[in-house]
């Protein structure tokens, strides 16, 4: 049960509930763009990110995909947590972003844990707790946000001046059409604020940036 050395405060855990669903558990190795889930799969097994990121999205009947949350090393899923605690089947997909280290406890075995072992059910609802206040800001940003702003705000998260993504990326993330973010980034390279090149932005004008992204 090496993998618990990436999680300590499940290492701490001494029920012997949960001692049996760590038993239990398998360490599964992902390449990039695997999928882990559909909407409408059933679920079967709590999921533990060692390594990597994951990201859940959500695709409408338009084609429209709407990115709801990534999962990264040392957090859990919290719509497998749903899922599992409703006995009800995916509502959204998952892809792996990059090559993943993950842990799979059998949804017997992480129930009992859970019913039975106050530690594991605090570790769980942190976790659902943070994702459901990031899922409430997401929605806020959809439903109010101008999407130039928080374009803007997003070409700032870059390490340096440059962002490596594409525009499907980012338009996943804000929750629009590629060809929405598209036109806004032609628009932006006009203004002479960033610099587009084949899976890269170039951020030129980072002033002007951050001064549409407090708007």
């Amino acid at each position: 049960m090496e993998w618990l050395e990436h999680f300590p405060s499940l290492k701490q855990i001494e029920s012997d509930s949960w001692r049996t669903a760590c038993r239990n558990a398998r360490v599964i190795e992902l390449p990039p763009e695997q999928s882990l889930f559909h909407a409408g799969d059933p679920c079967r097994q709590f999921l533990l990110v060692i390594e990597g990121s994951i990201r859940v999205q959500k695709l409408a009947e338009n084609g429209r995909e709407i990115l709801l949350y990534r999962v990264e090393a040392g957090q859990s899923c919290i719509l497998t947590t749903a899922c599992l605690l409703g006995s009800s089947p995916y509502q959204a997909e998952a892809f792996t972003e990059t090559a993943v280290t993950a842990v799979l406890i059998p949804a017997l075995e992480f129930g009992q844990a859970l019913d039975e072992c106050k530690a594991v059910r605090q570790f769980v609802f942190e976790g659902y707790g943070q994702r459901l206040t990031e899922l409430l800001m997401l929605i806020e940003a959809i439903s109010f946000g101008r999407l130039d702003s928080r374009l803007a705000e997003r070409l700032l998260q870059a390490e340096g001046r440059e962002l490596k993504t594409t525009h499907q990326q980012l338009a996943r993330e804000l929750g629009t059409a590629r060809e929405v973010v598209s036109r806004t980034l032609k628009d932006f390279e006009h203004k002479g604020w960033v610099r587009l090149g084949r899976g890269s932005i170039a951020l030129l004008a980072p002033e002007q940036l951050r001064g549409l992204s407090q708007r």
